[in-house]
């Protein structure tokens, strides 16, 4: 019989399938449609947004404690202009996210439970409208109305703040999904991160309950780099990836029909 042949141990299935990455109902598939290439110097990328003309990414210069949000044009791919947003020992920007003329981006200290600004950016002339102080290491942003919703280091916990900085609510991230990149979309929240060095998904996260209810898995580029590792942006059924450092590839993913509007 199958299950009594020599070196099968059904305690060490049952363990591996505990560890494996948790599959969501309602789980769906993405088709690759077209890379991007970015032509233009970047460093370690962190958040990937988008608007009609243009792509907008964060980096972040380890070497020399640096930080930026660059612009590329979305139909060649070639840098047009970055803003430095660097703090002091605020230099590591994350994912961020886009309403109207605004980037609300966060530039944290590069260590878990330190600080981070907070900072809303003319999208148009790339000067600081406001920022302020969130007391934590904040990764990811994403717009929720008037509100903004912060994840800290690996999105352990989600902070609910206005546009003033005023601490709403606090929540437990209850997913294992380190996400690196959020956004709002389709009334849930969309996160996106890994598991490990080898495995990685966009997870639709019902809101305010973080209930998981839909989940893409996604594996490594050729380079041999989780696609979900950095930044992702959706807009509608489209689905953008941008994981590497320079030279950087945005992956551009198409979701099944009606997925990414629900």
């Amino acid at each position: 019989m199958a299950l009594r042949k020599p070196g099968f141990c059904l305690s060490g299935l049952l363990l591996l399938l505990l560890t494996l990455p948790p599959v969501a109902a309602g789980q769906s598939s993405a088709s690759l449609q077209d890379t991007i290439n970015l032509d233009g110097k970047l460093y370690h990328v962190q958040g990937l947004g988008l608007d009609n003309d243009h792509f907008w990414v964060t980096s972040v210069d380890t070497a020399n404690h640096r930080g930026y949000l660059h612009q590329f044009n979305r139909a060649t791919g070639k840098f047009e202009r970055q803003i430095d947003l660097s703090d002091g020992s605020r230099y590591h920007p994350g994912g961020f996210s886009i309403q109207g003329n605004s980037i609300w981006v966060p530039v944290a200290e590069y260590k878990p439970n330190s600080t981070a600004l907070l900072e809303e950016i003319d999208k148009r002339t790339l000067a600081v409208k406001r920022k302020f102080i969130v007391s934590d290491h904040i990764g990811c942003v994403a717009v929720h109305g008037d509100t903004l919703i912060a994840g800290n280091w690996d999105s352990r916990r989600f902070y609910v703040v206005n546009f003033q900085g005023k601490q709403l609510q606090v929540f437990d991230n209850p997913e294992t999904n380190r996400y690196q990149d959020i956004k709002f979309a389709g009334g849930m929240l969309v996160a996106s991160g890994v598991f490990n060095h080898k495995n990685g998904a966009v997870d639709w996260l019902a809101w305010p309950s973080l209930k998981l209810v839909h989940r893409i898995s996604f594996g490594l580029t050729d380079r041999g780099l989780p696609y979900t590792a950095e930044g992702m942006a959706i807009l509608g059924q489209n689905l953008y990836l941008l994981p590497e450092n320079g030279p950087s590839r945005v992956f551009h993913w198409l979701i099944e029909p009606g997925f990414g509007t629900r």
